[in-house]
């Protein structure tokens, strides 16, 4: 009886999108204020239908009713709960399910946050939303129903993929889909404005604060992803260039360029016509990976059982959502106001060329995620791109913005001197050379020389743009630290983020160390100064699985480090084997070990990695995604004229 609840709070969420994309939009275009309120309501009622029938959903799969074909196929009563919950959405239809609920958590947020909103502008996004909560849900209903009963029903179900169960996918989804759908706010708000033909800095600030939010928590839902990797899927990285990893970062690129126009919007009003084809760009490269994820045209470790039908359907959304905004830009995008003029040596200037290198830093990652598939549908021939070809045309983009970073925002508004960057770019390189020789001397590499010196030089600049911010050394100072706007502490937050992060990227890169070998007992092997030793394999069984572990020494110049352990894990339910790692966790570097196959006459496999400042890459990202938090709060104090 729950599923059946479910279904139909289903039915009447989707009714009520149905009227949210249609009242509204007639109530702006007739001025009819009932007809505008009427999206406030919708919105609301929307969010707390779908929010039932999740809630339904849920409770199928705690209860363990398995005459729900879902809960049968994906969870098990011998299941920790924490996995029964998590199994909702590790399946494609319950993925679906909260991919509407988060849209309509977002859509439901407009009515309460947005009360300053002109009437006309907030019944046209709320329309917006309404058609793409409408679309989805149709989807759901007709091509991938969550309550599907099953009959006869079986005595047990067949558990979660045991990939999936662990504490951080319980979490990774739920953060991917609030960046994912944040930027649907982005794109209807972009479509809103153009058909109201005004786009200004009024404008850019409604709009920052949802990319904030979205932007922030696909960062979060990116670096949980990369850390579940790392340590559940046992083969020492972070970062695979897989197919479904590169379309959650296509929208972080894009969303990034975003944020930074929206800046330049809401200080110069100027970039309206960018701002508003990135908001589209943003949000649709989210529909894009929707699409690969549920469709299987790009082979990936991430997707999921997938039907083609239903990658047909969200393809036709994709196209409809995508070119009837793409349309509209074309036909209004000319009526939409300029700003004032700028220089190229100037702080717009810097933030344009930030934007440009972004968006060709997302065409690198689009070509290399794509290229293979449109070989292979003219073609029939299989190719597959990887990390050499992303080397070769991301990484350059990378360092060259991120050189560029540290000097715009040293930059003044409107125009600037070349002077200014003159200065700047003699004492930027002054330290590049130090920092880059003091490394080449330690690590004995010209590109990771290169690489840190441009992180620390980022990193530089970072503070001498903020400490001229809050007049750092100067009377007064904390009075100003506390009289800046949360933008100011974001940017901080952000660059130093981006700096750390890329230190961390490039020591990995450059000096990571590995080695594979067959060991048996107390046979060792070497990967730089630490020696690994096997001294045990123990079998055993838990819960829901079985077990062998590994038991590995671990010394560094006769000196004993720590003792790791790994194990192989096998799961009767779903007749699966995983690996989990063995990892000694520290601020500048990592040990790891991962076990493989093997048995006592021939020995086992054993991987053995040494990861330098790994962490610091996570630490980077989670900044980042700080500061994006931070930067939604405003002044705290307000300043007074007099230092």
């Amino acid at each position: 009886m729950i599923a059946e609840f479910g279904q139909i709070a289903l039915i009447m969420a989707m009714l009520v999108a149905g009227a949210q994309a249609v009242l509204p939009m007639v109530g702006a275009y007739q001025k009819d204020t009932r007809l505008m309120a009427f999206g406030d309501r919708a919105a609301i009622a929307q969010f707390i239908l779908i929010a039932i029938a999740f809630l339904a959903l849920t409770y199928v799969f705690i209860t363990s009713d398995f005459s729900v074909k879902l809960a049968a196929l994906h969870s098990h009563t011998n299941k920790p709960l924490i996995y029964k919950i998590s199994g909702v959405w590790g399946n494609h239809e319950g993925s679906m399910m909260l991919w509407v609920l988060m849209l309509s958590l977002f859509g439901g947020l407009v009515p309460m946050y947005g009360k300053t909103l002109p009437a006309s502008l907030k019944a046209r996004a709320l329309s917006v939303q309404g058609m793409i909560g409408v679309g989805f849900l149709a989807f759901i209903l007709f091509t991938s129903n969550p309550f599907l009963r099953l009959n006869p029903v079986p005595l047990d179900g067949q558990s979660l993929n045991p990939l999936l169960q662990d504490p951080g996918l319980a979490f990774h989804p739920p953060f991917l889909y609030l960046g994912y759908v944040g930027f649907s706010m982005a794109f209807s708000f972009s479509v809103a404005a153009l058909i109201e033909g005004r786009v200004d800095a009024v404008w850019a600030q409604w709009l920052r604060p949802w990319v904030l939010l979205a932007w922030s928590f696909l960062t979060i839902g990116i670096t949980m992803g990369s850390v579940w990797a790392y340590y559940e899927l046992g083969w020492g990285g972070w970062w695979m260039w897989d197919p479904v990893e590169n379309v959650s970062f296509l929208p972080w690129l894009v969303g990034t360029a975003l944020l930074h126009s929206i800046l330049v919007l809401g200080k110069r009003h100027t970039m309206a016509n960018w701002t508003i084809l990135l908001g589209i760009a943003a949000f649709s490269l989210s529909l894009v990976g929707t699409f690969v994820v549920r469709s299987g045209v790009l082979t990936s470790v991430h997707s999921f059982a997938v039907d083609p039908a239903r990658g047909v359907v969200i393809l036709f959304l994709l196209l409809l959502a995508t070119g009837g905004a793409l349309t509209l830009y074309a036909l209004r995008a000319h009526e939409l106001r300029g700003g004032p003029g700028y220089t190229t040596v100037s702080k717009e200037g810097g933030l344009v060329l930030n934007n440009l290198l972004l968006v060709t830093a997302a065409v690198t990652v689009f070509l290399g995620t794509f290229y293979p598939l449109l070989v292979e549908t003219f073609s029939n021939e299989k190719i597959s791109v990887g990390t050499p070809y992303f080397d070769a045309t991301f990484a350059p983009v990378m360092i060259v913005l991120i050189a560029f970073m540290g000097v715009g925002p040293l930059l003044k508004w409107r125009v600037d001197t070349w002077t200014t960057v003159r200065k700047h770019a003699f004492k930027s390189g002054l330290l590049i050379a130090v920092v880059g020789l003091f490394v080449y001397i330690y690590g004995k590499s010209v590109l990771g020389a290169l690489s840190m010196g441009i992180a620390a030089y980022l990193a530089y600049s970072t503070c001498i743009a903020y400490g001229r911010k809050i007049g750092f050394g100067k009377a007064g100072m904390m009075r100003r630290f506390r009289a800046q706007p949360g933008a100011s502490h974001g940017f901080f937050l952000a660059h130093m983020g981006m700096a750390i992060t890329m230190a961390g990227v490039v020591s990995m890169s450059v000096w990571a160390k590995e080695d594979v070998q067959l060991l048996k007992i107390n046979d060792s092997m070497r990967v730089g100064a630490y020696e690994f030793t096997l001294k045990a394999m123990t079998p055993g069984r838990e819960e829901n699985y079985q077990y062998l572990e590994a038991t590995i020494d671990i010394k560094k110049f006769t000196k004993k480090v720590t003792t790791l352990k790994s194990s192989q894990r096998f799961y009767p339910v779903r007749e699966m084997v995983t690996t989990e790692a063995g990892i000694q966790v520290g601020v500048m570097r990592n040990l790891y070990v991962g076990i493989g196959d093997g048995d006592s006459r021939k020995g086992w496999v054993v991987r053995a990695y040494i990861h330098p400042m790994i962490c610091w890459i996570w630490f980077g990202t989670l900044m980042m995604a700080l500061a994006g938090f931070v930067s939604l709060f405003g002044r705290k104090v307000k300043a007074k004229e007099t230092a």
